[in-house]
């Protein structure tokens, strides 16, 4: 526990100025159990000095953010800074905790290519240390949607780890595990019944203190059941899954960080309908390492694994792994080079506007 009365804590870089001083005795949470640690603390020292606090966003709804501070829990309507704030942002509040002032760097931010058209990054959830990506071993279980899932952790420099959920509707599972090793990529793979409240407490020992864990998964996988268990009560509706694809309904309609019981926190992130990684094409080899090792032995520098002679790859890969690893790359290579259009259009205009300026100053 912080002591408002204490002063400035230097060893983690909270600060409790004279105005937070009068609004409570003592603050309700060690900061350390938010998450908070030597990253933040360099990059939050200009602030401190101004007097401003930093304090971690729990929940991010419509224009407003409800924030744990070093006097607790407060509704913040006004940011400040040009990034808006996440669920999972360490933020600067000003003194008066009336604004949010800025966002402070993030360390294994969750991000995908934002669904529809535009050519950009959608942060997910900020500042995420370890990702379960659920899949439900009923029509849920899909291999090819998985390596999606993971290349969106690998470029997001958070460590997957894949939770197998609905052994009790499975009867081979020996055999799933095994799929699901070969393409997990030297991710953990751990295997549960959420609804039986099996392996809920090797799951929850797979998160150090002070973590953030966040839940990946297609809506119907049991997130918000694990997310219960974890929990200890049921504090998040479920829903049944339909019986002819086993998908479910939306449950979870916000992204809410919880400190639990652990001593670490998690966050349910609602089912995604578009899972496209954001990121280089570059990032595709560390959940295909295998084809990056066989590429080495093609007869041609130069080849896209697309039925050329000599090639390694086609030769020695599973057809439906090769082809999701191409379309992977595809996708990747066409966000980049709309993303370099986008820049050099906007390039354009900027000096466009230069130019506009320099001809009316001439006219004068």
């Amino acid at each position: 526990m912080l002591s408002a009365g204490a002063g400035p804590d230097s060893r983690l870089g909270v600060p409790i100025t004279p105005k937070l001083c009068l609004l409570v005795e003592e603050t309700p949470l060690n900061f350390e159990q938010l998450g908070w640690n030597s990253f933040f603390v360099p990059a939050f020292a200009p602030w401190r000095e101004q007097g401003c606090a930093p304090a971690r966003v729990m929940t991010q709804e419509r224009g407003a953010w409800l924030v744990e501070s070093p006097v607790g829990e407060i509704l913040v309507r006004h940011c400040r800074g040009e990034v808006s704030p996440v669920t999972g942002d360490w933020v600067v509040l000003r003194s008066d905790l009336a604004s949010i002032q800025a966002v402070l760097p993030r360390r294994g931010s969750l991000g995908r290519k934002e669904a529809g058209r535009r050519s950009q990054e959608q942060v997910l959830a900020a500042n995420v240390d370890i990702a379960f990506v659920v899949m439900g071993l009923d029509g849920d279980y899909n291999p090819r949607r998985l390596e999606r899932y993971l290349v969106l952790c690998r470029n997001s420099r958070v460590a997957p780890l894949v939770v197998l959920n609905k052994s009790d509707l499975c009867e081979d599972w020996d055999t799933r595990i095994a799929e699901t090793r070969r393409v997990a990529a030297g991710a953990d793979v751990l295997l549960m019944s959420a609804l039986q409240n099996e392996g809920v407490e090797r799951l929850a020992s797979a998160v150090e203190p002070g973590q953030t864990a966040a839940l990946l998964g297609s809506s119907g996988a049991g997130k918000s059941t694990i997310l219960n268990r974890l929990r200890g009560f049921e504090a998040q509706r479920t829903q049944p899954v339909r019986e002819g694809d086993s998908r479910g309904r939306h449950t979870t309609t916000q992204r809410q960080l919880v400190l639990l019981k652990y001593g670490w926190l998690l966050m349910d992130l609602p089912g995604l309908r578009e899972i496209q990684p954001w990121g280089e094409a570059s990032g595709m080899t560390d959940v295909f390492p295998e084809i990056a090792e066989l590429a080495g032995r093609c007869r041609f520098r130069d080849c896209r694994h697309q039925g050329e002679p000599g090639c390694a790859v086609v030769a020695g890969i599973d057809a439906g792994r090769l082809e999701s690893y191409r379309k992977l790359i595809r996708e990747a290579e066409f966000e980049e080079r709309r993303h370099d259009l986008s820049l050099q259009a906007v390039q354009k205009a900027k000096w466009k506007k230069i130019h506009k300026a320099m001809r009316n100053f001439e006219k004068r």
